[in-house]
């Protein structure tokens, strides 16, 4: 390409009459104004619909919704993570061979039977002794107070009952 020419294939010459043609034809036409807005100057009535006013927003998001927004982003990441581990764990078991299979099973499954053995045995042991009873036996005079003062106090909307009973 030669350059003396323009991308165009117009010579330098060529380009700079083209140019002031275009320039001189574009300063010929007339300037045309458009309005861009519109003010309506009209005072509104006094009564009947009001006009807008503009109205800042001051919205806060309350603590117990942002916590609950981290939590369930901690949740999927969670279980994100646990799905991944199961995978790698079944890609892992699906590579052993049958014989391998018994002993890495052996291996994998023994600390939890261990634990789910002391769990069980810590539970009934729990249970044993939430379920003993005491018997109480009194000897000598016996006092029955049937006065019973009861005060209750409320606070507040969302408010809990709190009985004294004396």
């Amino acid at each position: 390409m030669d350059p003396k020419h323009t991308q165009h294939g117009l010579s330098e010459s060529e380009a700079d009459a083209e140019a002031r043609r275009l320039l001189d034809e574009w300063a010929a036409k007339p300037v045309r104004h458009h309005p861009t807005s519109f003010r309506d100057e009209t005072e509104p009535p006094p009564f009947g619909d009001a006009p807008p006013v503009k109205q800042d927003d001051k919205r806060i998001v309350p603590a117990v919704a942002a916590g609950i927004a981290v939590a369930s982003i901690g949740v999927g990441a969670g279980a994100t993570g646990l799905g991944c581990a199961a995978w790698l764990l079944f890609r892992g078991l699906s590579l052993v061979s049958v014989p391998g299979l018994e002993r890495f099973a052996l291996i994998v499954i023994a600390p939890f039977a261990g634990l789910a053995m002391v769990l069980t045995a810590g539970g009934a042991a729990i249970a044993k002794a939430k379920s003993s009873s005491t018997t109480n036996v009194y000897e000598g005079p016996v006092t029955q107070n049937t006065k019973i003062t009861n005060t209750s106090s409320q606070r507040g909307m969302l408010s809990r009952t709190r009985n004294d009973v004396r």
